[in-house]
């Protein structure tokens, strides 16, 4: 396990459900009543899973869980804004899940957020893409004995041997 990223205050709201196809709008949550806040680490797990993990501060325990992953809606940002995004919360055990709306104070904060998830997902497609080597026979472009070239620059000619 590695700490892609740790956020020190990351704020939880309760979100109406999704009205149109547009998105979500923070402008129709109540940002300043907020239902949770703590700490926000991104970690990756053996460089092929990604959880976003939203903890108390102090103690550490884990308040909610979001599995990052590139082909679904498990995070979402918002259209009116820079600083909250949904995140899809799932229960391991039931396979129910829930959308919960997540915001920083700083616009810097959000900008990580982002950098960090666009990183892992950069890193996993290095790792999954396929390594191409060549296997031909090697060729040997050193000059050999009494080789000579001629470079004409203007009315001047070089001789390099």
């Amino acid at each position: 396990e590695s700490v892609l990223l740790v956020i020190r205050e990351c704020f939880v709201y309760r979100i109406p459900p999704l009205g149109s196809s547009k998105g979500y709008k923070a402008a129709e949550w109540d940002v300043n009543s907020f239902l949770w806040s703590g700490r926000l680490r991104i970690v990756s797990v053996g460089g092929k899973k990604c959880y976003i993990k939203l903890e108390d501060a102090n103690s550490g325990e884990l308040f909610a869980q979001c599995e990052y992953k590139e082909d679904n809606n498990s995070v979402e940002p918002v259209i009116d804004s820079s600083r909250y995004f949904v995140l899809r919360i799932e229960d391991q055990a039931s396979g129910k899940h829930a959308y919960i709306g997540m915001g920083f104070q700083e616009r810097s904060e959000a900008f990580d957020f982002n950098v960090a998830l666009q990183d892992f997902i950069k890193h996993l497609k290095n790792e999954t893409a396929p390594k191409i080597e060549y296997t031909g026979p090697k060729v040997d472009y050193s000059w050999k004995e009494g080789e000579t070239i001629n470079i004409n620059i203007g009315k001047v000619i070089f001789k390099l041997k």
